[in-house]
């Protein structure tokens, strides 16, 4: 162990049952450093900080910690006591602390949050009860800090308060998340546990991805001519009795060696398989809010809002916790009368709700009666699969269908909800904060779904990557009651809203006369994934168009269909209007999506 390691694991085993969470496991964490703890959910994370702060022992290998370290965790769900007020919870008994400075330097770190030190746990967004317990971590002035998922429940102004704090801060970080920007913008290492072994990489996520993929298919290639090598000491001990009376008893060995190898060689665990299914088509519109104003008491959440949303839109809703996006939903879909104004649904709609707390799971039905109830088969498009196999995609192997709710981890309800969600056939999907819990592949997963989803998507989301990857509009609370539409996801809104808004650890400013007024910045064209597979797919769908426009043609231009069929000329008229006005529309589309691709 080098002298100023903080934390060194040598040859470190843990396992739970018959599941080996370290195998034979190799880590050290030095000063300075701020390291991002990525893998599958279930791969043994939250189980490895529990090793690194000493709450959990290992079945065998060695820790060893500097002299005097200083270690301060920050879990999933902060337990705090609902009884004390924020400054008691932060500054804690200081009756047993020669630490004199702590009151000052909790009272300075409650300043920077904006919050009232007087006011109770009790009642507090979950977002708060985060700062709060990353304030009381902090004031514990540790050599090395935790995180467990620790932008949960953030919004936009939490996630960067929280940038800004690890990026100044003096002690090492180990951080577990799946916010795939803020890894980005934080780590300067990222340590991705898999299979029971930690792999480093140096650098943020961006530089992470990059050479995993090139780390995956060199391990692929040793893989293939480790079994091309076992496959030809297979056949050639399998020779007739000649040949294995001459046959050489070291290469029996290693043959035998080959095959435990092998035997003992944990294969990386399948994506997740995501499908859809695709409910009746909706009407062309789905819902239009017309001077929509909603209040709680005497708090105005919604002012005169009026939006029109049309099938196919992919929606962001985004803006602080508690500006009341989640109720923005539900007045959107009918499920909640404004205090004033009028929401028109559309026809035919069938939605998919993704609940950000999970609320509509039994905590006592099994994995497979809450996927189908009732029956042994789900019904995806014109697929039907076992509900064993169904779940499989989900990364449920069959021996878990039967066990209960209640047994499953956060990453495994989040993805158990998706797969009853999806096993539904929808033509709206709602998706209230979806990221919460589920691991970087499994989101790029969903985000390759959502792009291709033939239905309408509204989502809740403070993940900025997903919402830039996924939306095509945003509608952004701006303070007040008041939301404003803008064009693309997260990077779009923020080139275009009217102002920064202050951060949490603004302090409030002397007036100054007012600045001229600065233009506003020009909308960003960067085109996104998703257009450009849609800029791909317009040559073919005009094409097909148009052959339906010449076969309808060519029906109008026998004369015999007047002497028939009288009465369907008029429809197949129809017919061919409504053809032109889908061209007219897709030769817009490609315009602009050209504009946009030449511009990026």
């Amino acid at each position: 162990m080098a002298a100023n390691t903080l934390i060194t694991l040598s040859n470190a085993q843990l396992a739970y049952g018959h599941h080996p969470l370290l195998d034979h496991a190799d880590f050290a964490i030095q000063p300075g450093e701020r390291i991002g703890l990525i893998g599958r959910n279930g791969a043994g994370k939250s189980s490895l900080l529990k090793v690194l702060d000493g709450r959990t022992v290992l079945d065998d290998g060695d820790i060893m910690r500097l002299g005097g370290l200083k270690t301060a965790t920050v879990e999933q769900e902060p337990d705090l006591d609902d009884s004390l007020t924020i400054y008691d919870t932060v500054c804690g008994d200081t009756t047993e602390s020669e630490d004199w400075m702590r009151p000052s330097r909790v009272s300075a770190l409650i300043e920077q949050l904006g919050l009232n030190p007087d006011d109770g746990i009790a009642g507090l967004s979950g977002g708060t009860r985060k700062r709060v317990a990353l304030a009381r971590a902090l004031a514990d002035e540790p050599d090395l800090l935790l995180l467990d998922e620790p932008t949960n429940h953030l919004d936009f102004i939490g996630i960067a308060w929280l940038e800004s704090l690890l990026l100044n801060a003096s002690c090492s970080v180990v951080i577990i998340t799946h916010d795939r920007r803020f890894l980005d913008a934080v780590a300067t290492r990222i340590v991705e546990l898999d299979r029971g072994k930690l792999f480093s990489f140096p650098g943020n996520f961006s530089t992470w991805q990059q050479r995993k993929a090139e780390w995956l298919e060199a391990e692929k290639q040793q893989n293939a001519k480790f079994d091309k090598v076992l496959a030809q000491e297979e056949v050639w001990i399998r020779k007739g009795v000649e040949a294995r009376r001459t046959r050489n008893e070291g290469r029996v060995r290693r043959l035998e060696q080959l095959r435990r190898e092998r035997a003992s060689r944990r294969e990386r665990q399948g994506n997740v398989n995501l499908a859809v299914a695709e409910g009746q088509r909706s009407g062309k519109l789905v819902a239009e809010l017309e001077q929509v104003t909603h209040r709680y008491s005497d708090k105005t959440i919604i002012r005169d809002l009026s939006t029109i949303i049309l099938r196919k839109d992919r929606i962001g809703l985004i803006g602080p916790n508690g500006a009341g996006k989640t109720t923005l939903l539900k007045i959107i879909l009918g499920k909640l009368q404004p205090s004033a104004g009028s929401v028109r649904l559309g026809v035919n709609l069938t939605v998919g709700y993704f609940d950000q707390m999970r609320s509509q799971l039994d905590e006592q039905a099994t994995l497979a009666d809450t996927i189908n109830p009732g029956s042994e088969w789900v019904e995806i498009g014109d697929q039907r699969k076992h509900v064993m196999s169904y779940l499989e995609d989900f990364l449920f192997p069959p021996a878990r269908a039967h066990s209960p709710v209640h047994s499953l981890s956060g990453g495994e309800r989040a993805r158990l909800v998706l797969a009853r969600m999806f096993a539904r056939p929808t033509n709206v999907l709602v998706l209230d904060e979806p990221t919460n819990d589920l691991d970087i592949e499994t989101l790029e997963l969903l985000e390759e779904l959502l792009q291709s989803y033939p239905g309408t998507v509204l989502l809740v989301s403070h993940d900025r990557e997903f919402l830039n990857n996924v939306v095509t509009q945003t509608i952004a609370a701006e303070g007040d009651g008041h939301w404003q539409e803008y064009v693309g996801g997260y990077d779009e809104w923020l080139a275009q809203r009217p102002e920064q808004p202050d951060a949490p650890d603004n302090k409030p400013k002397r007036k100054e006369a007012p600045a001229p007024e600065r233009p506003k910045p020009a909308r960003k064209t960067r085109i996104t994934a998703w257009e450009l597979t849609e800029l791909e797919g317009i040559p073919d769908a005009i094409a097909e168009l148009e052959a339906e426009q010449s076969a309808l043609a060519a029906r109008l231009a026998d004369g015999s269909l007047y002497r028939d069929a009288p009465d369907e000329v008029d429809a197949v008229n129809a017919q061919l209007h409504g053809i032109e006005e889908k061209l007219a529309e897709l030769f817009t589309r490609w315009e602009t999506l050209e504009e946009k691709k030449n511009a990026s």
